[in-house]
């Protein structure tokens, strides 16, 4: 049984001056403001880029399908192509869920951490890979905004499902 120690628990809080408070005063406390039309068109601007995301973001989906093939055709060259889908899945992870589309930034966070730094990569890490594509194809294929509903529960089922039996 481990001792209990008689000594003094010590505990120090810190508090950090919040910069982006003295960036911001200004907008709220009467100086600078944005105006409602200033708002209005960077809110138009967003809807528009929301409605071209699917567009965009196929063409990467295709990169990543081009890195997985050349994973197939040749395995000695993997690792330099699990780097390729790995800065691929850096870049579209932080954008989905700003155009609506949270699975695809869940997908692609999912696809960046398998593919950082791997050494050794077999024919199963390859099919994990091709699991994450899949899922995100469908998403966009099939226009699966927000979390999917039963659609996008059953594309995060089975891409774990994929991840579980090949990850090994």
């Amino acid at each position: 049984m481990a001792k209990k120690s008689n000594a003094p628990v010590i505990v120090r809080f810190y508090r950090f001056k919040n910069r982006l408070r003295d960036k911001t005063a200004g907008l709220s406390a009467g100086g600078a403001s944005i105006s409602v039309e200033a708002l209005e068109a960077a809110s138009q601007a967003l809807e528009k880029m929301s409605e071209d995301y699917p567009d965009w973001v196929s063409g990467l989906i295709a990169k990543l399908q081009e890195q997985h093939g050349r994973c197939v055709d040749t395995p000695e060259n993997r690792k330099d192509f699990f780097e390729e889908i790995n800065h691929i899945a850096h870049d579209m992870k932080g954008q989905g869920g700003t155009f609506g589309y949270p699975l695809i930034t869940a997908f692609s966070d999912s696809l960046y951490d398998f593919t950082t730094t791997k050494s050794g990569i077999t024919d199963n890490m390859i099919e994990v890979v091709k699991a994450h594509i899949d899922a995100m194809k469908a998403v966009i294929r099939g226009r699966v905004s927000g979390d999917g509903g039963e659609v996008g529960a059953t594309l995060t089922r089975t891409l774990n499902e994929a991840i579980a039996k090949y990850d090994t």
